[in-house]
């Protein structure tokens, strides 16, 4: 079952990631500093995941490709891991599309407890 994840590195620093239902990490966040910036982050992804404009496809300079998403603002919020196939790539692109607005977080941020599940974002905010 696809789900986006919330960690946090060494530095303290909160991030995201969508995996898919093989468990392969599709889409990661950048950095954030506070919990609650991560989660807006998600809220955003979902949203603007029905948007087509705010997906670009990209090709590396190792001819592999990848996409990003942008909110509103012009922002990356996410970014794909590399495909070497640009078939492959389009195709975990309109999987994320249609899965990303009803997917479940799951917060892992607090290695001593169980990981917490929520619908929506919202639910975590009031925290």
């Amino acid at each position: 079952m696809e789900k986006f994840v919330i960690t946090i590195n060494a530095n303290g620093e909160y991030q995201f990631d969508f995996i898919n239902n093989n468990n392969e990490v599709i889409l990661s966040s950048g950095e954030y500093t506070r919990k609650f910036m991560c989660i807006k982050g998600i809220e955003s992804v979902k949203n603007n995941s029905q948007d087509n404009t705010k997906f670009n496809r990209k090709t590396s300079q190792t001819n592999k490709r990848y996409f990003n998403i942008k909110a509103f603002n012009g922002k990356i919020i996410a970014i794909s891991k590399m495909f070497d196939d640009k078939n492959l790539c389009d195709l975990e692109m309109e999987s994320f599309r249609t899965k990303a607005p009803n997917t479940l977080i799951e917060d892992r941020s607090n290695s001593r407890k169980e990981p917490k599940i929520y619908r929506r974002a919202a639910v975590e905010m009031t925290i």
